[in-house]
């Protein structure tokens, strides 16, 4: 879907065309200065509300800002896990299981709750529906989030996640959303568990006792990260990264790239990669002068008009994009979210330094 009609900015078709030619340069002249790859300046900050389990704010250059708080609650398994043995095959009181589930694959997606609050929206409305729907889909694709829930085969914990824009969206919103919550959940614990087994769980009633959800080694590391989603956008032969709201009015292709660590893998990987549609097809085209009537044309139908659109290959005339992104791109947009140096490992290197 489109970004929100509120974030459209009013560009003319010759500011459109210079902005898209600029982007297409090599390498691209971005209007704020910023390398393809480097994202907007901000304001980061973790454990700020003191009721939830875990929280951040989050607040971009251009004072968008959010807040997200995460709790975490006991519930019962509304039906046995995977594992459990039927009461009636369970043989004598006095024989012991020596297997002792981890958790591992036990999980499950209902675990995870979460909601979007967004000013102006209500909580029905698409916008919120669709960036709840993409960010719960993108925490649970690694399996190693609703995992953690876990506590043993008759009882989970079920974690609510409360995301609040503060302010109105000035551009999609989808990195600010996801940075605030990867940021909250690093930041989050739980009570550590004394019961053992299957038994009613019981905790420590110390606070400093309990443990990160996501934990770190014994030299202060973690040894896991939440889900991160990135926005890319692709102009030309050009791939940009923290697009900006003018950047996005002229984007030929938008994509959000969800990366983490699968369940069994050591490394960071592509989860998954959804198209939204670009609001540069919602833009105004430009006109040719040869047939632009105000610069001196006549007897020129509207229909004419439309045909040259379609086929005119004029770079200074503004025509809202067709089509996708270039496959070509697809593995350029790989390299430099997971190379060695890559966009994923700077940002997630630095929201653990906020954490630490």
């Amino acid at each position: 879907m489109a970004p929100n009609a509120t974030t459209q900015i009013l560009l003319s078709p010759a500011e459109l065309s210079y902005l898209h030619a600029s982007l297409s340069l090599s390498p691209p002249i971005r209007p704020d200065g910023r390398s393809p790859t480097q994202f907007r300046p901000l304001i980061a900050e973790s454990d700020i509300l003191p009721s939830p389990n875990g929280s951040a704010r989050v607040c971009f250059a251009d004072g968008t800002e959010a807040i997200v708080g995460v709790k975490a609650e006991v519930h019962k398994s509304d039906a046995p896990v995977i594992g459990l043995l039927d009461p009636t095959e369970a043989g004598d009181d006095d024989e012991e299981i020596d297997e002792k589930p981890t958790g591992k694959g036990m999980g499950e997606d209902q675990w995870v709750d979460m909601g979007i609050e967004v000013p102006g929206q209500r909580d029905d409305d698409p916008l919120p529906l669709f960036l709840a729907a993409m960010l719960t889909e993108a925490l649970l694709a690694s399996g190693e989030l609703k995992d953690r829930l876990w506590i043993n085969r008759r009882f989970h914990w079920k974690l609510y996640i409360d995301v609040l824009l503060l302010s109105q969206p000035l551009s999609y919103p989808l990195p600010l959303l996801s940075l605030t919550t990867h940021l909250a959940l690093l930041d989050a614990k739980l009570p550590k568990l004394v019961s053992e087994g299957d038994e009613d769980p019981l905790f420590d009633d110390d606070w400093e006792a309990s443990g990160y959800l996501y934990p770190l080694d014994s030299t202060g590391k973690r040894l896991d990260n939440p889900t991160i989603t990135l926005l890319v956008i692709s102009v030309g032969a050009n791939i940009i990264f923290d697009p900006s709201k003018e950047e996005l009015a002229v984007a030929d292709a938008v994509l959000a790239v969800s990366i983490g660590v699968p369940t069994g893998s050591k490394g960071l990987q592509i989860l998954s990669m959804r198209t939204i549609d670009p609001p540069s097809k919602l833009t105004q085209p430009g006109v040719p002068t040869a047939l632009n009537s105000a610069a001196g044309a006549t007897n020129v139908s509207e229909e004419e008009i439309i045909a040259a659109r379609e086929t005119s290959t004029d770079q200074g005339v503004w025509n809202p994009p067709r089509g996708g992104l270039s496959r070509k791109l697809i593995p350029q947009i790989m390299k430099a979210v997971l190379g060695p140096n890559g966009v994923a490992k700077e940002v997630i290197d630095g929201l653990n330094a906020v954490t630490s």
